[in-house]
């Protein structure tokens, strides 16, 4: 046997080293310290005879022969995996950690999820709402549900991303609203007390307005913002002015009556919506399990039916 394979170990710490190109980064994924990587990169380019990384500053690039190190060690830990997985034949029953903004959480997930449950009563659903984009690997979380604005979404090299459609954008309110103020035309929305998000550059009032072809947004001094699409539907749900919402987070409303669109006019952003998981997770099937299952769900919710 090649007396190099006793590097094993280092060669695993090296492929994350490498694909993330920091030692810090590598460390986390490893719970390991820093030193500890540094330690070993030394040894392996000690033992080997060869330069693997170059440091010019905080950045860390591959040398030529680190680069075909990287290739080759990538490659071998993936077949590996693979060959794991197809022994361990993995039922679909056990746990599945999935994480989204706590928005899709609250308002599209948790009010559907006794569905899931009735299908596959033996997968155990763990759900982390949080508004940052938590690390999977990191976490031990088993898929993400996540959004954006871009055709193609980018994610770190061990993760795949597969695209789930789209969700438009509408100006929704409570029907008790209307009772109370004439909606006629989009630019009567100027005198409704406008609810938005804090801090949000992509969709906003303004260019709603703006795509509507309505002028005088900047004169509205009927404003409430909140910090998350959850917080500004339970406010419009209790009659409290008008709010921008993507159709996942109010579809559930429209047939029960709880929430109207006052104007069929889309919001000029769309936001794009994608799964993101580690395609040799021992959970894969359990995770292609719900990805079908969230499909099927979203169909349902199509604002094309909603809003005929």
């Amino acid at each position: 046997m090649d007396k190099r394979l006793k590097y094993l170990n280092a060669l695993r710490t090296f492929e994350s080293a490498a694909r993330h190109k920091s030692y810090t980064r590598a460390a986390e994924e490893l719970c390991v310290s820093q030193a500890a990587v540094s330690q070993q990169m030394r040894q392996l380019e000690q033992g080997l005879s060869v330069k693997l990384f170059l440091r010019s500053g905080r950045n860390m690039q591959l040398t030529e022969s680190g680069e075909s190190l990287f290739l080759s060690t990538h490659q071998a830990l993936n077949l590996l995996v693979n060959g794991l997985n197809s022994i361990q034949n993995e039922d679909v029953a056990g746990d599945l950690t999935i994480t989204s903004t706590q928005a899709f959480c609250s308002l599209w997930l948790m009010p559907r999820l006794f569905r899931f449950s009735q299908l596959h009563p033996d997968v155990n659903v763990r759900i982390l709402g949080s508004n940052q984009k938590e690390d999977l690997q990191k976490k031990q979380i088993d898929l993400g549900i996540r959004f954006g604005v871009e055709d193609k979404v980018s994610d770190s090299d061990n993760l795949v991303t597969e695209d789930f459609g789209e969700d438009v954008v509408y100006p929704v309110c409570s029907p008790n609203l209307l009772k109370h103020v004439w909606l006629k035309s989009p630019k009567d929305l100027l005198d409704c007390t406008l609810v938005s998000l804090a801090n949000e550059r992509l969709v906003t009032w303004q260019s709603w307005f703006e795509h509507a072809g309505v002028e005088g947004y900047e004169n509205v001094t009927k404003k409430t913002e909140v910090t998350s699409s959850d917080l500004a539907l339970s406010a419009v749900l209790s009659g409290h002015g008008v709010t921008l919402a993507a159709s996942a987070m109010f579809s559930q409303y429209i047939p029960t009556k709880q929430l109207v669109v006052p104007f069929k006019i889309k919001h000029p952003m769309i936001w794009k919506r994608y799964f993101a998981y580690d395609p040799n997770s021992v959970k894969r099937k359990r995770i292609q399990v719900f990805i079908d299952w969230v499909r099927i769900e979203m169909a349902s919710s199509d604002p094309k039916v909603l809003l005929r």
